[in-house]
């Protein structure tokens, strides 16, 4: 018998009551629907946000403000989860989670959203870690692999649904209720959890590593602060810049000293020894940078510069995320039978494919083109991190199940912040530099470039301005995206370092 069989046999032995798997899987994808509806209808909303509430330099900060602290605390719910169990730490993610979009969808600017994202990021950090580890404590190896093709065609609905809903809410309703749609599915999900998923913890004293989450978080934030500020607010060589690199540099490396001292270690580098585990987390930080590159920024290509609704810069989302399950189902079926390492080259050629179709697109190749790199993308997300999901799964044991799964998903969303920042701060010292290049820095500034996200005030531009704008936001954009066919690139080779036979521990 597996260690994993055991585990799960004295956990139903030290439970009261009986845990119902399929109740307890309905209320997991609902919590994770939440989460993956917030990643597609935000994105679909964001250029009629920012044409409501101005700000358009700090676009990239609604996203990085919330990918912040999502990444960092992240890892310790899922240390937490090992510790207290994962209905409790899981419900408390909720909550903050409901707290956060209620306030979202109150902001009347975008300091202020940018705040409140902050706080749903908080709660975010516990819902698709914890929830797939919920599947990895309940499910065996075989189950696992279907399993969470099951979740990942929450991504497909999620897909199809959000930005839908996100582009019929903004034309004729308001966007704030993008973040209130939320609500009734938190509450939903925090009800199956309470009566269906019951689980044995044993009660012992723990201590919590606070001190590691605090340096991470510096270590991160300052790093951020830079790429999104530098050569916007401050010059790339100048003494902020210094200084909050040198900061998180210096934050890092007591992070490591404080992890390796630790009693109970929010990153427990041990695991990272596991050359599975190491590259599929490297991987993974590398394919989050591409990911919040593709969402972030492709609804404004298509409604500031395609000149299309968003609706349909809604769909031109959709399709990743509808890519994303389908590969996700195929590739649970594929991993048992042709392993992980090729089951993740399978998606690294999909993404590299996906980031050229994004590095040649131009004004005139229309949504569909644009909606077909979308498609690509999902597929070689939906390959690679079902692979990946399942490895880490497989390799570990109960006691660290939840902080190696977290560990995952943290670099990737780690990724995404720095990729949120790293391209936020690309696309606006490139619009910047085009606006001096033609003299119209007096005219415009940096916010000028929320006028082609409102069809009205795009219409009142005269044609010299218009497409004086568009060309700006179209050359930036080809920046980002020549940046993201970098990162696919790394993220392919990357993948061809995975063991070629994978070692089972017999935890399965």
């Amino acid at each position: 018998m597996g260690t994993a069989t055991l585990e799960r046999h004295e956990v139903k032995q030290a439970s009261p009551n009986k845990t119902k798997k399929p109740l307890v899987l309905a209320a997991i994808m609902l919590a994770m629907f939440m989460a993956a509806i917030e990643a597609t209808i935000v994105s679909t909303a964001m250029p009629a946000i920012a044409a409501d509430l101005g700000g358009f330099s700090l676009y990239s900060w609604v996203f990085s403000s919330y990918l912040l602290m999502n990444a960092v605390t992240v890892l310790i719910y899922g240390k937490l989860s090992d510790l207290f169990g994962r209905k409790p730490i899981l419900t408390f993610g909720i909550i903050v989670f409901l707290i956060g979009s209620l306030l979202c969808g109150m902001a009347t600017s975008i300091e202020m959203l940018i705040v409140f994202r902050f706080i749903q990021g908080f709660g975010a950090g516990a819902v698709m870690p914890i929830a797939s580890t919920i599947v990895g404590d309940m499910y065996t190896k075989e189950e696992r692999a279907k399993i969470q093709g099951y979740l990942s065609s929450v991504w497909g609905i999620s897909a199809i649904l959000g930005p839908a809903i996100g582009g019929l809410l903004v034309q004729y309703v308001s966007w704030r209720f993008v973040f209130w749609v939320n609500i009734p599915l938190g509450i939903l999900a925090i009800i199956g959890l309470y009566l269906f998923l019951h689980e044995g913890v044993e009660k012992k004293k723990h201590s919590i590593d606070y001190a590691g989450a605090g340096l991470l978080f510096v270590s991160v934030s300052s790093f951020m602060l830079v790429m999104v500020e530098g050569g916007v607010r401050w010059e790339w060589i100048s003494a902020p810049v210094f200084s909050l690199i040198a900061l998180s540099v210096i934050t890092f490396i007591f992070f490591i000293l404080q992890e390796k001292r630790a009693k109970d270690p929010m990153m427990p580098f041990d695991i990272w020894q596991e050359r599975s585990i190491l590259i599929a987390n490297s991987t993974s930080l590398t394919t989050g940078v591409m990911l919040i590159g593709i969402s972030s920024f492709l609804p404004a290509f298509v409604q500031g510069v395609m000149e299309r609704p968003p609706i349909v810069a809604g769909f031109t989302l959709t399709t990743m995320s509808i890519g994303w399950p389908i590969a996700a189902m195929i590739a649970g079926r594929l991993l048992l039978k042709i392993g992980f390492r090729t089951t993740s080259i399978i998606g690294g050629v999909a993404l590299i494919l996906g980031s050229i179709i994004f590095m040649t697109l131009s004004p005139d190749d229309g949504p569909v083109w644009a909606a077909f790199g979308s498609f690509m993308i999902g597929v070689g997300m939906g390959f690679s991190t079902t692979a990946f999901i399942v490895s880490i799964q497989s390799t570990v044991p109960w006691q660290k199940r939840g902080v190696a799964t977290a560990s995952n998903m943290f670099m990737r969303t780690l990724g995404s912040t720095i990729g949120a920042a790293l391209l936020g701060g690309i696309l606006n010292s490139r619009i910047q530099e085009h606006l001096r290049e033609n003299g119209a820095l007096d005219q415009f500034s940096l916010d000028s470039t929320t006028l082609l996200l409102n069809e009205e005030q795009r219409n009142q531009l005269s044609e010299s301005m218009r497409v004086l704008l568009q060309d700006g936001l179209t050359s930036a954009l080809q920046t980002v995206y020549l940046v993201v066919a970098g990162f696919a690139v790394i993220s392919f080779l990357l993948i061809l370092l995975l063991p070629k036979k994978n070692e089972e521990s017999g935890n399965s």
